[in-house]
């Protein structure tokens, strides 16, 4: 007997808010920027062998994590809105198989503003598709996020 129809890709839809000490022009820098988002992109002990990013509406990004025991885990999307420097709005997906199948996708709205010299940051992640396959993943995107910033906090602090 199959489970799938208790997996709700929705219920790991995850907003999650953070102030860094940065002008928004540098939050958004960070953001856009291929060279920088290789800096912070991923979880604690991952780095970015490769990192593209065409930051326009209907522009792409390739963005390769490489986890600490060598995997690679390729993510790749489209921007749909580039409002600089207040909004970014991009599909993301991952977890691509044989077939060119990406088993999750999630559309992703950054939003920043201004606070005096530093930045509110709040991203929005809703789960668009995911398959059963993914669940694990899934369960660790929030962490995965809260992570990244952790990372980009450092790189901003530098």
């Amino acid at each position: 007997m199959t489970h799938e129809t208790e997996f709700d890709p929705s219920e790991y839809d995850t907003t999650i808010t953070r102030t860094f000490d940065a002008s928004r022009e540098t939050v958004w820098d960070a953001w856009t920027d291929p060279e920088r988002v290789a800096e912070w992109w991923g979880p604690h002990g991952f780095t970015v062998p490769n990192c593209e990013v065409d930051a326009r509406p209907g522009g792409a990004f390739s963005i390769d994590m490489q986890a600490p025991d060598g995997t690679v885990y390729p993510d790749d999307g489209v921007f749909h809105e580039v409002v600089e420097p207040e909004r970014l709005v991009f599909t993301s997906r991952a977890f691509e198989d044989e077939d060119g199948t990406h088993h999750l996708e999630v559309r992703n709205t950054v939003t920043l503003k201004t606070d005096g010299g530093r930045t509110h940051l709040t991203l929005e992640a809703e789960v668009v598709s995911a398959t059963p396959a993914v669940e694990e993943a899934l369960g660790g995107m929030e962490i995965g996020w809260s992570q990244s910033f952790e990372k980009l906090e450092e790189y901003l602090d530098e």
